[in-house]
């Protein structure tokens, strides 16, 4: 299992990828803005979703679960 967290503290701009979706590695699952830059949160391990933890417009604190990934 792995927890994707947030390197920053910023808004959710886009969620890619939905509960119960495959991904691979370097897969891009969500994208946070902060200070007008977009910063892409990518998964280390192909697996399975298994949570998504944020909405579009949440804002997020830097080292807050996002999503959960298990291989």
């Amino acid at each position: 299992m792995t927890q994707l967290k947030a390197a920053m503290a910023g808004t959710v701009f886009t969620v890619n990828v939905a509960e119960g979706d495959q991904v691979e590695a370097g897969q891009v699952i969500i994208v946070l803005e902060s200070m007008k830059m977009e910063i892409p949160v990518e998964t280390e391990i192909a697996g399975k979703v298994s949570s998504i933890n944020v909405q579009v417009g949440d804002f997020v604190n830097e080292e807050d679960v996002l999503a959960v990934i298990e291989a």
